[in-house]
């Protein structure tokens, strides 16, 4: 995980792409690959992606239903 520093600004940093992900699970469940669509960029790549789910899983913030093999954003409670 890339966090802000002197060397890695904001922009650079994992934490700057967890917005972008939680905004489209806000809306609809999806399957990673269609999330990974809707999100990648030049600067957003697979392992920036994988990074930002495991980090978005650990805090809470969306978990993957089984059997249907979708994330979920989990919303405060």
């Amino acid at each position: 995980m890339r966090l802000p520093n002197r060397v890695t600004s904001y922009r650079a940093s994992t934490l700057s792409k967890f917005p972008k992900v939680l905004k489209e699970l806000q809306y609809a469940d999806m399957r990673p690959e269609a999330l990974y669509n809707r999100v990648k960029s030049k600067t957003f790549d697979a392992d920036d992606f994988i990074e930002v789910l495991d980090c978005l899983f650990m805090l809470g913030k969306i978990e993957l239903i089984p059997g249907r093999e979708v994330l979920h954003y989990v919303e405060k409670r």
